[in-house]
């Protein structure tokens, strides 16, 4: 399951023309579930999305305060491009994204989920299958994406061999990623 999060002001979903929900400070959360995913995903996601420390504290130190510290605002809007597969060619693959009637329930459970870990008023969202509008203003801009299952990057020292460090941002090995031509290496896995 993956999510992109994203610091917002202000955020709405409107469908056919009419806004739908629409929430102020807090995040905006596009959710794309996979073929393989379970009741685990959806409690890894739902717990990381709130407890994400992603304002400040209050007195302008970043990083210190979650959209729950905050009683801020969350708008959840189903993605399932987000797992879209375009490593071949021009045209996205979205084989490994759920088909529409799994993910609807497994979106369903998402949304119980995080009303139940934060104060159901305070959790809006789109109009799953149908095509939206999504407009925000991004704070910082300051996004993240989250993978239920990906929590660390890969860094490869050596050919052949590699280490898992926790997640603290991309890794580069010296004299490659940052500063060159090439980006710094992460795994699909």
């Amino acid at each position: 399951m993956r999510a992109v999060v994203q610091r917002v002001s202000s955020a709405s979903v409107a469908v056919d023309n009419e806004t739908i929900a629409s929430i102020g400070r807090g995040v905006m959360v596009l959710v794309g579930i996979g073929t393989d995913d379970t009741p685990t995903d959806v409690a890894t996601l739902t717990n990381k999305i709130l407890s994400l420390k992603v304002f400040d504290d209050g007195s302008g130190r970043m990083w210190r305060s979650s959209v729950k510290d905050i009683d801020g605002d969350v708008l959840c809007v189903s993605q399932f491009t987000l797992l879209a597969n375009t490593t071949k060619g021009n045209k996205p693959d979205f084989h490994r994204a759920m088909s529409t009637e799994s993910s609807r329930d497994m979106y369903v459970s998402f949304l119980e989920r995080m009303r139940s870990l934060y104060k159901p008023e305070k959790i809006q969202d789109g109009r799953f299958g149908a095509m939206m509008n999504v407009s925000l203003t991004n704070e910082g801009p300051v996004t993240f994406t989250l993978d239920s299952r990906k929590f660390e990057y890969v860094d490869q020292h050596k050919p052949g061999s590699a280490t898992s460090t926790k997640m603290k941002g991309p890794s580069t090995t010296k004299g490659e990623g940052r500063g060159s031509d090439e980006p710094a290496t992460a795994s699909s896995s």
